[in-house]
């Protein structure tokens, strides 16, 4: 038997290395590297060696087909998936610990009705996964359970079961038969990620596998994971808010724009198929330092509340706080309302905080943060009935923004009166039942909304 052999891995960008370093030449990341065992001596792992031959073929001689896909009865998991699991696709599924990585992963294998299932897991014992589906709504006929760490077992089982969808809860807790290395391992994680791709293409059975989240937020494992799957899911929150947020990073099959959004309930997630009805507050009448933003994300419309908190610093350097919105943008607009509106916010903290704990990053929203920061700042409250959407220039000008139509739409179907927006934006349907007043700066913006 060939003396295994050790090489150093960076788990940041997957820089290789014959010696530990202390900081990885290639990201600039510290104390990244891991260990890494080698089975042989050629240098490479065991997928490493298998491959099937294959021949070119002219771009004109391929047929192309359109990907069948399998509804997975779960309106949002099937939407950022681009309309379901493509057989034989391999679905990486991360998130904090906690945030309820296995509880989305067990509701949509108990929604599949007669549709044969099977729930691996490397964590939890059959008796729990059995406590925690029975919170669960469904009656799920097919539904094998297996608590197992060894891979080549599952899959043993997925051959003998056949089923249709398989779900490995979580790739850190698999291990693979002849690798001299520990479970979660760099070598591990990525030979057993391998082996499962190359079992689905074969099976064309599609896989959803949990992954774990290191400190800084990103999938723990080599970077080469990533690459491996077909699609990466993120799906985030904060465990103090109810709602969840499922993000497509990556997928091959489908976009990364799209946008699933899920309320935790005692009975597991419930889908929210009109957020801007639990997003937006009832009790907002009167009061200042809020204004309504229409949003996009993916092809969703949907109304968030934006709340600004400014008040005297207390300290010579002031405050400037974010919560689901990025802070240098947020610094970048308070430059704009005190070098183009005129009002002054350096001896002042500002807080800003995007209601419900989602996070956005559509530019559109900006008018609408400095319309809350101008209100919190004159302590006026802006008219509840008026929706914001813009995108703020460095100029001071209010720019365009994309899918404006279904912005407008989404307002009126709430019941919103006015909504402001870019003027010159291109309409292709002016709608008579909601007013629209288009403005060209920021400035007049706020003449608009305090009038009002």
């Amino acid at each position: 038997m060939a003396k295994s052999t050790v090489q150093y891995v960076c788990s940041s960008c997957g820089a290789k290395a014959p010696q530990m370093l202390g900081r990885c030449p290639v990201c600039g990341e510290w104390g990244t590297y891991e260990a890494e065992y080698l089975p042989d001596g050629t240098g490479r792992t065991a997928s490493a060696k298998r491959g099937t031959a294959a021949k070119p073929q002219l771009l004109q001689d391929i047929e192309a087909q359109e990907e069948q896909r399998i509804d997975v009865h779960n309106g949002e998991f099937n939407r950022v998936l681009g309309g379901g699991l493509v057989p034989g696709s391999l679905v990486l599924l991360g998130g904090e610990p906690g945030i309820g990585k296995s509880t989305l992963a067990l509701q949509v294998l108990m929604q599949q009705g007669d549709r044969k299932t099977l729930y691996a897991s490397g964590e939890e014992s059959v008796q729990q996964i059995k406590l925690r589906a029975e919170r669960f709504q469904g009656q799920p006929k097919n539904l094998f359970l297996l608590a197992e760490t060894s891979l080549e077992r599952i899959l043993d089982h997925v051959r003998n079961i056949n089923p249709e969808i398989v779900v490995i809860d979580s790739i850190q807790t698999i291990s693979t038969d002849g690798l001299d290395a520990s479970i979660g391992s760099l070598t591990q994680v990525r030979e057993c990620a391998a082996r499962i791709l190359q079992f689905a293409k074969e099976s064309n059975i599609p896989f959803i596998i949990i992954g774990h989240i290191n400190k800084e937020g990103a999938l723990a494992g080599p970077k080469v994971l990533e690459h491996i799957v077909d699609t990466v899911l993120q799906f985030e929150g904060d465990q103090h808010y109810m709602y969840r947020i499922l993000r497509a990073q990556k997928n091959r099959f489908g976009s990364t724009s799209e946008l699933g959004i899920y309320e935790m309930q005692q009975s597991g997630l419930r889908e929210v198929t009109n957020p801007s009805e639990l997003l937006l507050s009832t009790a907002r009448e009167g009061m200042s330092g809020i204004s309504i933003a229409a949003a996009v994300e993916g092809a969703r419309p949907f109304l968030i509340e934006v709340q600004a908190l400014v008040s005297s610093a207390a300290y010579g350097t002031p405050q400037r706080s974010s919560t689901g919105f990025d802070v240098r943008r947020l610094n970048m607009l308070l430059a704009v309302l005190e070098k183009r509106v005129g009002f002054k916010l350096l001896q002042k903290d500002v807080f800003l905080n995007i209601a419900g704990g989602i996070k956005v990053n559509d530019p559109a929203i900006d008018l609408a943060i400095l319309a809350a920061v101008l209100s919190s700042n004159m302590d006026i409250a802006l008219d509840a009935e008026t929706a914001v959407a813009g995108e703020v220039g460095l100029a001071g000008e209010i720019r365009p923004v994309a899918r404006i139509e279904q912005r407008i739409q989404e307002a009126q179907k709430l019941g919103f009166k006015r909504m402001i927006i870019p003027a010159g934006q291109h309409l292709h349907h002016k709608n008579g039942q909601i007013e629209l007043i288009e403005v060209a700066k920021v400035a007049d913006a706020f003449r608009i909304l305090i009038k009002k």
